[in-house]
């Protein structure tokens, strides 16, 4: 009876962890066999867990959504992994989540281990939080992004450019990628025929979603994130800016939040050029720097280096 509960509580585990499984996966991966998994799932039906069987050849098992959420299986790792990503969701860039996720991480402190609940705890006590200013994303919004990369489903949606201008796309949404300070879209936009990096905060999304596709072979994970960062530091922001930098190319790329393209210029010396949606943003992003600099030829960003060094010279009095 313990074998059976073990293998039950590995099931509902996989179940979760995926959408669709055949049967033969399940069996190798709990090493039995498929009329065992039959059996199983019956026994999840039972206990209430809508458990949906599809039969023939491409046919397999889905854990649907129920009337009640059930309990789910985490290992040590997993739990704490959990409530540090809910720590950080009640005070991050998802709007309407907050508080859902202050509540549900309530919930999971007060059944945490004991062992557990002192490594969360001593990471709450010792990170402090800084406020964050940049746009937030609607967790609706970021839910239906994941769900049409996840069901491999088109998804229509209307997107606001740089300029301001807004255009209806249609692509084959493919990865989330959140770089930090923002959410970006990365998908296959069929008008234009070739990957496209989407900024969420600009995408409102039109439901519901389309027919599923075929996904395209797309470079790993890593790769993907990597391009997601060079596009957002070379994309058409409204203003831009050369800035000679008078330190190391080398130490200057270590300091930038995302890559950018940095001409060395000599040994102590290097140009860029950053951008933003305004000068005010970028003289902020430039004092972060902890480097000397100059710009060349930009009245606006000069002078808004000066308004901020003419408040930094009064806060220091």
């Amino acid at each position: 009876m313990l074998e059976t509960s073990a293998r039950l509580l590995n099931l509902l585990a996989l179940l979760q962890a995926r959408r669709d499984w055949t049967g033969p996966e399940l069996a190798e991966r709990l090493e039995v066999t498929t009329r065992t998994i039959r059996k199983d799932v019956e026994r999840l039906r039972r206990l209430g867990y809508p458990v949906r069987a599809t039969p023939g050849a491409a046919g397999g098992y889905r854990l649907d959504a129920g009337a009640n959420v059930p309990p789910l299986l985490l290992d040590d790792e997993e739990a704490v992994a959990v409530a540090i990503g809910l720590r950080t969701a009640a005070g991050g860039t998802i709007n309407g989540i907050e508080e859902s996720s202050a509540r549900a991480l309530a919930k999971l402190h007060h059944v945490l281990p004991a062992r557990l609940r002192r490594r969360v705890d001593a990471l709450y006590a010792l990170t402090v939080p800084t406020p964050w200013a940049g746009p937030s994303i609607d967790a609706d919004v970021l839910t239906t992004l994941a769900t049409a990369c996840r069901d491999h489903e088109r998804l229509r949606f209307d997107y606001e450019t740089h300029d301001g201008d807004r255009a209806a796309r249609d692509t084959e949404p493919h990865r989330l990628v959140h770089t930090g300070r923002r959410w970006y879209l990365v998908a296959w936009d069929l008008a234009r025929d070739d990957w496209r990096t989407f900024r969420v905060d600009r995408v409102r999304p039109r439901t519901p979603t389309g027919p599923r596709f075929t996904p395209r072979p797309l470079p790993d994970d890593p790769e993907i994130a990597r391009r997601v960062a060079a596009g957002a530091a070379t994309a058409t922001w409204r203003y831009r800016a050369r800035v000679v930098v008078h330190a190391p190319a080398e130490r200057v790329a270590r300091k930038l939040p995302v890559p950018a393209a940095i001409q060395p210029t000599g040994p102590d010396e290097c140009v860029f050029e950053p951008g933003s949606d305004d000068p005010r943003t970028l003289a902020r992003y430039l004092a972060m720097l902890d480097e000397d600099f100059t710009v060349e030829d930009a009245p606006e960003l000069a002078a808004e280096l000066r308004a901020l060094a003419d408040r930094l010279r009064r806060a220091a009095r």
